[in-house]
């Protein structure tokens, strides 16, 4: 089993910023991908920004300028930084990971439970 927790959000005005961290751990060989989803109310999950284990990342056209995620391969860590923050940057935000927990295993994917992002205008 892997466990993740996410801490970081909070309340913030536009324009202000946040830090959110998701750590990984458990029966952890290796950690493919990291990445983070939001989802704001009635709207679908989408991807924010994700990172690979060798540090190439991607982002939605939204954040791109603004959100930065970086990750700590020895610490299981992945944090995303987000900065200029605005209204429409509220949602519940999700870590996810792709993990093998043997050598040559499966990837097996887990997701975070969330931490509610509000921006005020």
């Amino acid at each position: 089993q892997v466990q993740l927790v996410e801490s970081g959000g909070g309340l913030v005005q536009a324009g202000g910023s946040l830090r959110l961290s998701c750590a990984a751990s458990g029966s952890i060989f290796s950690i493919n991908s990291m990445g983070w989803y939001r989802q704001a109310p009635e709207k679908q999950r989408e991807l924010v920004a994700g990172i690979t284990s060798g540090g190439t990342t991607n982002y939605a056209d939204s954040v791109k300028g603004r959100f930065t995620i970086s990750r700590d391969n020895a610490e299981n860590t992945v944090w995303l930084q987000m900065n200029s923050l605005n209204p429409e940057d509220t949602a519940v935000y999700y870590c996810k990971v792709l993990v093998r927990t043997a050598v040559a295993g499966p990837l097996y994917q887990y997701w975070g439970r969330g931490t509610q992002v509000t921006v005020s205008s």
